[in-house]
């Protein structure tokens, strides 16, 4: 199943999902609405290979919180992405097996040719 862990509220988020394909066969998951459980964060850390990865330091949190000082480790990033979904980088594509982080042009050209492949 192909999923999109999005916030409807993040105008970056849904500029993205405007300019999705019609028809794509995915499921929408609104991460501030239902929060992101440890088994879908699993998934996405398995396809990735790290938390770090998945992790958004563009958070206001993250400033707020004084993350930058501090030396987090992969349990840190886990489960700082369980307590907040701020902390999650968004949008998050699981598309066939591969799992897309946020919103860069680069990785939404590698989402809209996965898209068009399934």
């Amino acid at each position: 199943m192909n999923k999109i862990y999005y916030i409807a509220s993040c105008d970056t988020c849904r500029k993205i999902i405007k300019s999705l394909p019609k028809g794509n066969n995915l499921v929408f998951r609104d991460i501030k609405q239902t929060a992101l459980t440890e088994e879908e964060l699993e998934e996405m850390h398995q396809l990735s290979g790290s938390y770090e990865a998945l992790f958004s330091k563009k958070a206001v949190l993250y400033k707020t919180m004084d993350l930058k000082n501090k030396s987090l480790t992969e349990a840190d990033y886990k489960k700082y992405i369980l307590e907040h979904y701020t902390f999650l980088s968004r949008p998050v594509f699981v598309i066939d097996n591969n799992v897309y982080v946020g919103g860069t042009q680069q990785n939404m050209l590698q989402v809209m040719k996965a898209l068009a492949n399934v």
